[in-house]
């Protein structure tokens, strides 16, 4: 699938990009569930800072869905946006997609729904501010800052 043809990630760059290498396998060679969703958490984590201006730390996640697995050499792109913003809370869509090493096919490996609460520096929930030239906080408006 070309990025042409991927609606979700049409003009967006990703929150992560990384390569999939043979430490990040589990025995039978292909890479750990666990090293994707961790891939995944740092690109909610990036996209929800800014968002929310400061720290913010993972709640939840909900409806984690592995599609295709992972292979060493895959460069692996992870791709989060803001769905929902609450007073404390935001809650991101992520999507992992890898081109393969070999072929440079592009597949859509996994996707997932984190939520995220901004805190302050002792830990405790604070308010996520209204987005810059917006009254109040964007509820259910999607949010994908560009990164240069």
């Amino acid at each position: 699938m070309s990025v042409a043809e991927s609606p979700s990630r049409a003009g967006r760059v990703p929150a992560v990009r990384t390569l999939a290498m043979p430490a990040d396998t589990n025995p039978s060679g292909d890479i750990f569930g666990g090293w994707l969703l961790a891939q995944m958490d740092i690109a909610a984590g990036t996209v929800a800072h800014d968002r929310a201006r400061g720290r913010v730390v993972t709640v939840a996640l909900d409806a984690m869905a592995f599609h295709a697995p992972v292979f060493v050499g895959d460069l692996v792109s992870c791709y989060a946006e803001v769905v929902r913003v609450g007073r404390t809370s935001l809650t991101l869509h992520v999507e992992a997609w890898a081109r393969r090493g070999r072929t440079g096919e592009e597949v859509r490996v996994t996707e997932g729904r984190f939520t995220m609460v901004a805190v302050d520096r002792e830990g405790r929930p604070r308010p996520v501010p209204p987005e810059e030239g917006s009254p109040g906080p964007a509820e259910g408006r999607p949010h994908a800052p560009q990164r240069p």
